[in-house]
C-alpha cells in the first residue's frame, strides 16, 4: 500500500497527539529550566561547552567500565573486586 493509503486508526492517533502533547510539556519544561539558568547567570554557550563535557566524561567512564569488565573476566573476579587495585570508589 502507498502511504498515502494509510489511515491511522483512532487509537494510534489519539497516542500520537497524546505523545505530541508530552513533548511539547518536556519541550515547555526545558525551556524554562534555561530560562531560570541564564537568569542565574549562565551563558548558552557555557550550558553548551558543560553539555558536551558531560557527554565526554560519559563516553569515557563507558569506556573504562568496558575495561575493567574485560579485565575482571580474564582475571575471573567481578569488576567491583577491581575497583580497590585501580583507588576507585563504587560511586565512580
Amino acid at each position: 500500500p502507498s502511504p498515502s493509503s494509510f489511515q491511522p486508526n483512532g487509537s494510534s492517533e489519539e497516542a500520537l497527539r497524546c505523545e505530541i502533547k508530552e513533548l511539547k510539556q518536556k519541550d515547555l519544561v526545558l525551556d524554562q529550566e534555561i530560562a531560570q539558568l541564564l537568569s542565574e547567570g549562565y551563558s548558552l554557550e557555557e550550558l553548551e561547552k558543560h553539555i558536551s563535557l558531560l557527554h565526554e566524561y560519559n563516553e569515557i567512564k563507558d569506556a573504562g567500565q568496558m575495561l575493567l569488565g574485560k579485565l575482571a573476566v580474564i582475571r575471573g573476579v567481578t569488576t567491583k573486586q577491581l575497583y580497590p587495585e585501580y583507588d576507585l570508589e563504587l560511586s565512580d
